[in-house]
C-alpha cells in the first residue's frame, strides 16, 4: 500500500514508518524539521528510513497548503496517518501561536488535501491531554473531554472536532487516536523519560513534579505502532455498523475515536526507580509542585482497541525503559 505520514522525522512518526516499510509498503513521509527540539536528532531519524528506496522524505511544514496539495496529488496514497503537530504540554504556555498554526492550520490543510485526494483511511493523531480535568478513570472514548486544560490540548480536540465534520461532510474516513504518554528508543528530549535519563548519567538533579504523586499510562512505542497499523484495515463505516460494545463510532459520520495505551497506570517514582536501575545510578531528586496544565493521573480505558484489533500494548515499563536507555547510551555514546 501507498502511505502519506505527516511528522516521520518525529519520535512516533519515524517508527510509524519504520514498521510500515519494514512490512513491504511505500511511505512517503512530510516533516517541517522545526528547531521545537534537536533538528539533529530529527534527521539521524530521516536519515535511517531513507536507507529503504521505499521511503521518500518531503521537507515542507503543514502551513504550507500549496505544496502540501501538491505532495498529496503526488504521492496519491491509499491511507494518511496525520502524526505531525506542535508537541508538548509546557511550551504551549510559552508559544501558543505555534499551536495554531501547526495543530489547527496545519490540520485543516491535510484534511483539505485529502477532501480533494480521497484516501481509504485518514488516522489522526490526537492525545490523552484531551480528558484534562474530566476525573472518571479508566478514560473512555465515549467520555465528554470537554475540559482541556492546555491550548495544546485543546487544538488537538479541536482537530478531532475538525475531522469529523470533514468525515461527515466528505465522506471522509477518519479514526482519531488518543496517544497515552509514549516512550521508547528515538524518544523526544523534552519527555520526562529523555531529561531524567540524561540528568542521571550526567549526575544532575531530576525535577520531580507533583511531588512524585503523580501517574501516568506509559506506553511502549512498538505497542503504539502495533495499534496503529492493526486500525488501518478497520476503516470506521457508519452506515454499516458492527455491534460493538463501547464503540465511539459516530452517528453520523465514518469517525470514530480510540485510545492507545497500555490501560496500566504508573507512579512518576516508578519511572525515576526503573532508569536508576537500567543506568545503575542514583537519581539526585528534587520533588517540585505541580506545573499548570498537568493533570494527576492518565489512564486509558483500552476495552474498544481490543475488540476492535485483538491486540493490547503489554510491554512493562521497566523493559521499555531499559530498552531506551541502551539506545540513549549508544547514540549519544554515554
Amino acid at each position: 500500500m501507498r502511505f502519506l505520514v505527516t511528522g516521520t522525522a518525529g519520535f512516533i512518526g519515524y517508527h510509524l514508518a519504520s514498521r510500515l516499510l519494514a512490512d513491504g509498503h511505500v511511505v512517503a513521509g512530510l516533516d517541517g524539521l522545526t528547531p521545537y527540539y534537536d533538528v539533529k536528532l530529527k534527521e539521524a531519524r530521516h536519515a535511517r528510513l531513507s536507507q529503504s528506496n521505499r521511503f521518500t522524505a518531503h521537507i515542507v511544514r503543514l502551513e504550507d497548503e500549496k505544496r502540501l496539495a501538491e505532495i498529496m496529488e503526488t504521492v496519491k496514497p491509499d491511507v494518511v496517518f496525520h502524526l505531525a503537530a506542535q508537541a508538548g504540554v509546557r511550551y504551549s504556555l510559552e508559544n501558543p501561536q505555534a499551536y495554531l498554526d501547526s495543530n489547527l492550520t496545519g490540520t485543516l490543510n491535510l484534511l483539505e488535501a485529502v477532501r480533494r485526494n480521497p484516501v481509504q483511511h485518514l488516522l489522526f493523531a490526537s492525545t490523552s491531554s484531551v480528558y484534562g480535568a474530566d476525573g472518571k478513570m479508566p478514560f473512555a472514548e465515549t467520555a465528554p473531554a470537554d475540559h482541556p486544560l492546555t491550548l495544546y490540548a485543546a487544538t488537538k480536540k479541536a482537530g478531532e472536532l475538525m475531522s469529523h465534520n470533514y468525515a461527515h461532510l466528505w465522506n471522509v474516513p477518519v479514526t482519531a487516536m488518543r496517544f497515552f504518554t509514549v516512550f521508547g528508543p528515538w524518544g523526544r528530549p523534552d519527555m520526562a523519560l529523555f531529561k531524567f535519563t540524561d540528568a542521571v548519567l550526567s549526575g544532575k538533579p531530576i525535577e520531580v513534579y507533583g511531588q512524585g504523586n503523580m501517574s501516568r499510562d506509559f506506553t511502549y512505542v512498538d505497542d503504539v505502532t502495533e495499534a496503529m497499523v492493526r486500525l488501518v484495515p478497520r476503516v470506521p463505516r457508519h452506515l454499516q455498523r458492527e455491534e460493538i460494545e463501547g464503540d465511539s463510532l459516530s452517528p453520523v459520520a465514518p469517525y470514530r475515536l480510540i485510545n492507545i495505551g497500555r490501560g496500566a497506570p504508573v507512579e512518576l517514582l516508578d519511572l525515576v526507580d526503573a532508569i536508576e536501575a537500567a543506568t545503575g545510578k542514583k537519581a539526585i531528586r528534587e520533588m517540585m509542585p505541580m506545573q499548570p496544565g498537568d493533570v494527576p493521573a492518565t489512564f486509558a480505558s483500552i476495552n474498544l482497541l481490543e475488540r476492535l484489533t485483538g491486540f493490547r500494548p503489554a510491554t512493562d515499563l521497566a523493559e521499555g525503559v531499559q530498552w531506551f536507555v541502551e539506545w540513549y547510551r549508544d547514540y549519544y555514546k554515554r
